[in-house]
């Protein structure tokens, strides 16, 4: 049987501890027996960190502050995230015995917050690099959603959003440059947060794109990952994009009633024409459950003829070729799993230096659009996926999650994950049902500039509504 503590969100944890029912030591154990098992059937572990976390735990008998939400909580980190004394690979195989010593930034706040860190989870090599072909592009191979391991977790972040949808821990931290938060969240049907740009700290973290990596938490509910956001953000001397957060902390929660007066933006065709058949039943009951709220909606999408994808490749390509130029120039480049990701880090070194500054400055058309398009709306609500994952052996530029058509002639938001990226936008995704094969589909929540506590609020209406947070994929 199942243990009851598996799958328990983080409020209904922390009211176990306080009265005494379990102690911070058996979660951490917990936590970690599943990953040895369970986590390692999925691929989802990079490796467990029973020592570090047993440290963790002795050090909370001697705090004497108050316990925050997150004290005694054990939670995983991408393998992207430097922690002291431990191996952190970046999931490459050139990386496979590097040890840091030092913890990132966001080790420590939740270090200070109480949580003790259980495990490095697995993450796609380099973060994808800027392009991979196979969801085995990485030392632990293809990440195993645990709604059918025969299909994909979703990447980069796929050791985090996979051990947080199999119970292994209550929370996890990944990243995004363009969409390995929302992409795994929606396959393994997840909460997750992805936050503005600057908000939280990437001191100690591998970089792929300095102007467009950011961290954020996969947690079972918007709430508990919203709780999880609020240790990790603000200022960080060590960080430069966090200057704009020096004295500034995120707002409180907006209530149910303020929510009534949202202006929510979307366009149709997210959701029949782009959307998969398999999927549409799904995000049409969603949509249907969302209206529930009373707010105002109103249509809304982005131009059509601002080309996102070349834009954020450029400057994707571009910064992923700087970040890991010594790699790419030494011997231990070929070691790299994917024949693709080689190739695009290599073409990322050719890219002028005029081609990235125009890019660049596309970049601020996008940004305008955005602030156009929040004139007449306060949030975006589309499709966090257009269908359910792949299986995990599918090349990945073979798979399509649209219709099979060519794509959408009317207006629609289909680009909004590299769009919001570049804009450097926060979303909020959520389960919202299943494909009629059983994976899971989710909506996303996209709005201006530092409105996480508007879209996380909307994401805690949907799911004080729907049980689709709360439902467990098949135990092994």
């Amino acid at each position: 049987m199942t243990n009851p503590l598996r799958f328990a969100t983080i409020p209904e944890l922390r009211a176990r501890l306080d009265s005494g029912e379990t102690t911070p030591g058996e979660l951490a154990r917990l936590a970690i027996d599943g990953l040895e098992t369970i986590g390692r059937d999925l691929n989802a572990v990079a490796t467990t960190l029973p020592i570090r976390a047993q440290s963790d735990v002795t050090r909370l008998t001697r705090r004497r502050s108050r316990s925050s939400a997150l004290t005694g909580i054990p939670w995983g980190a991408k393998d992207l995230i430097s922690v002291k004394g431990a191996p952190t690979t970046w999931g490459a195989p050139p990386y496979r015995d590097r040890i840091f010593d030092t913890d990132a930034t966001i080790v420590t706040r939740l270090a200070a917050a109480g949580a003790p860190l259980v495990a490095k989870l697995s993450t796609i090599e380099l973060a994808g690099g800027w392009g991979y072909r196979y969801p085995n592009a990485s030392l632990q191979g293809a990440t195993r959603t645990p709604w059918n391991i025969n299909h994909w977790a979703g990447g980069s972040s796929s050791g985090s959003a996979a051990a947080v949808a199999a119970g292994l821990v209550p929370f996890a931290i990944g990243s995004e440059t363009s969409g390995s938060i929302v992409t795994p969240a929606a396959f393994c049907g997840v909460s997750a947060i992805r936050p503005t740009v600057g908000l939280v700290s990437r001191h100690g973290v591998m970089p792929l794109s300095w102007t467009l990596d950011k961290l954020g938490p996969f947690a079972r509910t918007a709430r508990d990952a919203w709780t999880v956001l609020r240790a990790i953000e603000g200022y960080d001397p060590a960080d430069d994009s966090t200057r704009c957060r020096k004295q500034r902390r995120l707002a409180e929660l907006p209530s149910a009633d303020q929510l009534k007066y949202l202006r929510i933006g979307f366009a149709e065709a997210d959701f029949d024409e782009y959307t998969a058949p398999p999927a549409r039943e799904a995000f049409a009951t969603a949509l249907r459950d969302l209206r529930r709220l009373g707010a105002t909606w109103v249509k809304a999408s982005l131009p059509a003829e601002i080309p996102y994808g070349a834009i954020i490749s450029t400057i994707g390509a571009s910064e992923a070729a700087s970040a890991h130029g010594e790699l790419i120039e030494s011997y231990q480049f070929q070691f790299l799993v994917d024949a693709k990701q080689k190739a695009s880090l290599l073409a990322g070194r050719e890219i002028p230096a005029h081609v990235y500054i125009d890019a660049q400055r596309a970049r601020r058309q996008v940004i305008r659009a955005f602030e156009t398009i929040f004139e007449s709306c306060d949030v975006i609500v589309s499709v966090a996926r257009a269908d359910g994952a792949p299986t995990h052996d599918a090349p990945l530029d073979m798979f399509t999650s649209a219709s099979g058509s060519e794509g959408p002639v009317q207006p629609n938001n289909r680009a909004i994950v590299p769009a919001s990226n570049l804009a450097g936008l926060p979303a909020v995704v959520v389960p919202c049902g299943f494909t009629t094969p059983g994976l899971p589909v989710a909506l996303q929540f996209v709005g201006p500039a530092w409105s996480e506590p508007t879209l996380v609020a909307l994401g805690e209406w949907f799911q004080s509504r729907t049980e689709w947070h709360s439902m467990r994929p098949p135990q092994p």
